[in-house]
């Protein structure tokens, strides 16, 4: 497995025989919520599987309820040069901090290695 470090030290996993990521069509209805409150729900849904890790699940923006999320002020940019900006949940508590990642737009002009 190739491993790389970001700019906050946290080691980055590439994907590779060693360290698998797969993403396929999640089966069936993914209702996600928080406080007894549907946040979002979809069958179009995409699961994400990383070794080592628990799945992770990617609805379409249109079916949020985006009245019960709240913009922080963080955004990154990916690897692939994908503006990544995070909303939080605040019914949902702390652990709803930072708990939905959008991705907004992707940069213009190529990316030099």
């Amino acid at each position: 497995m190739e491993t790389t470090t970001s700019k906050v030290g946290k080691a980055i996993r590439i994907p590779g025989p060693d360290h698998p990521i797969t993403i396929s069509p999640a089966e069936g209805r993914v209702r996600v919520t928080g406080a007894g409150r549907v946040v979002a729900e979809s069958m179009q849904a995409l699961r994400l599987e990383e070794k080592g890790y628990p799945p992770v699940y990617y609805l379409p923006r249109n079916d949020a309820d985006k009245s019960l999320l709240v913009r922080t002020s963080i955004a990154t940019i990916v690897r692939t040069r994908v503006i990544v900006t995070y909303y939080s949940i605040p019914i949902g508590g702390s652990k709803s901090e930072y708990a939905v990642w959008t991705y907004e737009k992707t940069l213009r002009g190529s990316c030099q290695h």
